[in-house]
């Protein structure tokens, strides 16, 4: 008896310490994913893009299939890899984050600057033929993973950054966490997204209830104006998150007094208004990372489209 005694003994420690391991993936993949918030909400604003004239029973399939091929990225290649990185080449991460910064920065400037600088190449060019339905799904949902593998991969390199020190095996649980998490909370809030016109529309039309029937309206007319917003939240976010991530790779790197300036200035700030102290430091930090970020966007332009761009195509033979 004494033995089956202390053999229980052993396994309830032995949970314990599973239980232990699992709450510090969670808590390590919580805030990993808070720190990939930019390219997060830029992969939920990006995605519907992909899914405009296609039927409305052929957007959940297309949606299923984008996320499989996203969890594809993140599982199959960007995370042995970050993995392999973390783990033999450390140094590395800096850069890459600091990269992965200067493209959020990138794509949230090149947003901004589309909408002061209006081409005409567009309605220069003959309308497109028809396409065959299946030949269509199959080109959108690979441009759909194509673009999700850049987003992913800054979104596990912000997330490898954001994790402790710890073992292999911690960090792999972790990063797996965030990928899977961020996998079925991106691409659940896009079905949800690209289905709620429907869903809005069939309130209206078969509501019971009065009530039912207004809130499928509000819901059909709030959509337009609810993507519109996604779309400068998620450029908004984009410049700060990869504005703070190159000042913060600046700082590692011995280039600290961006990072200086900006500190001073919103203790600064915080200590004139005296009130809330710690919502206006944040608030005064996020919008000069931001200004920072679209700063250094704006200069990233031209050397992308007239220098990097070009240089992969020509290198492609296209």
């Amino acid at each position: 008896m004494s033995g089956l005694l202390a053999l229980l003994d052993d396994v309830a420690g032995i949970a314990k310490i599973a239980a232990a391991s699992v709450d510090d993936v969670m808590s390590q993949a919580t805030q990993a994913g808070a720190q990939a918030a930019g390219a997060l909400i830029d992969d939920a604003a990006v995605t519907p893009k992909y899914l405009h004239g296609f039927e409305a029973s052929r957007e959940l399939p297309l949606v299923w299939r984008i996320a499989k091929g996203s969890l594809k990225n993140k599982l199959l290649y960007l995370l042995p890899v970050g993995l392999l990185l973390s783990n033999f080449a450390p140094w590395t991460i800096t850069p890459l984050l600091m990269l992965g910064g200067g493209y959020l920065c990138f794509e949230g400037a090149e947003k901004i600057a589309h909408l002061f600088v209006h081409s005409t190449h567009d309605a220069d060019q003959p309308a497109d033929m028809p396409q065959d339905p299946a030949h269509l799904e199959e080109e959108k949902a690979a441009g759909a993973i194509k673009t999700d593998f850049i987003l992913s991969a800054e979104i596990m390199t912000i997330a490898l950054a954001a994790i402790p020190e710890s073992s292999f095996a911690m960090e792999a649980a972790t990063l797996v966490t965030v990928a899977i998490g961020i996998t079925a909370l991106v691409y659940g809030s896009v079905a949800l997204i690209v289905k709620a016109d429907d869903i809005g529309l069939t309130m209206a039309e078969r509501g019971r209830l009065f009530a039912t029937r207004a809130l499928g309206r509000g819901i059909v007319k709030a959509m337009p104006g609810f993507l519109q917003l996604l779309l400068i939240v998620g450029t908004a976010a984009m410049l700060w998150v990869g504005g703070s991530i190159v000042i913060h790779g600046l700082d590692s790197l011995g280039f600290s007094w961006p990072e200086h300036i900006i500190h001073d200035v919103s203790y600064a700030a915080a200590d004139a208004i005296g009130t809330a102290k710690g919502a206006v430091q944040w608030i005064t930090k996020a919008t000069m990372d931001g200004i920072f970020g679209l700063g250094l966007g704006l200069i990233l332009i031209p050397i992308a489209t007239k220098i990097l761009i070009p240089t992969w195509g020509r290198l492609r033979g296209k």
